[in-house]
């Protein structure tokens, strides 16, 4: 069974990436669910989420975390289970891995990955698959999170947007804080299948995506050649 993600740089929905996700499942109308736990379950995100699925061959689906047994008698494994695409919000990272790990969300997620459910997101959503990056999910300044390790390579999102990023994301391989990894820049994204580059696609010319590594005392920073999407 394919393993398959698409990590990109920035949480805001757009058209072309969900799209991308929905093609890979070879379904003519997948189910494809959104998670807005880094968020808190946010209205407007979720509102959002369901404004670009309208203008897609999808059946659009959300799966709270604020909820009640009284009106949910469904399981979360339960429900994810039926999804063919899983896309994960922005917002707080380490927040959300402490709630699905208390919910067990991790696990049912981890389940359905390796039963071929397509995982996606950006930002915490994209951060969350892999063994770590740096969030701003703590006070005062960015901090390194881990994953779930779905990929095991670090990640950096919004490496254009945030100029605190890059460098950052540079200085903790070098110090050894992070393994080597994957940076996107906030319209790129990355499509893995079983854990390997399957290739880049990105919204323009301008954003890109690069596998960030060690060589000797140096970080060399390699671009991984783009697919544009239309």
């Amino acid at each position: 069974m394919k393993k398959q993600l698409l990590i990109y740089g920035s949480g805001r929905h757009t058209v072309p990436f969900i799209n991308y996700m929905a093609q890979l499942t070879g379904k003519q109308k997948p189910n494809v669910c959104f998670l807005p736990t880094a968020s808190g379950d946010d209205v407007e995100y979720i509102n959002r989420f369901y404004e670009v699925c309208n203008q897609l061959e999808v059946n659009p689906h959300v799966i709270r975390v604020w909820i009640n047994s009284y009106d949910q008698k469904e399981t979360f494994e339960e429900l994810i289970d039926k999804m063919d695409v899983i896309v994960v919000g922005g917002g707080n990272t380490l927040n959300m891995l402490a709630i699905w790990k208390a919910q067990g969300i991790d696990v049912a997620l981890k389940k359905a990955y390796e039963n071929g459910t397509i995982m996606g997101g950006g930002s915490a959503g994209s951060l969350c698959w892999t063994n770590g990056g740096t969030t701003d999910s703590r006070p005062a300044e960015l901090s390194i999170v881990k994953g779930l390790s779905f990929i095991n390579k670090s990640h950096c999102p919004h490496y254009n947007s945030e100029k605190s990023r890059r460098p950052l994301y540079h200085k903790n391989i070098l110090e050894g804080n992070l393994t080597d990894g994957y940076a996107c820049d906030d319209r790129s994204a990355i499509h893995f299948i079983n854990e390997e580059v399957e290739k880049s696609i990105s919204l323009d010319k301008e954003n890109h995506s690069y596998y960030v590594y060690l060589k000797g005392e140096k970080i060399v920073e390699e671009r991984i050649p783009n697919e544009i999407l239309p």
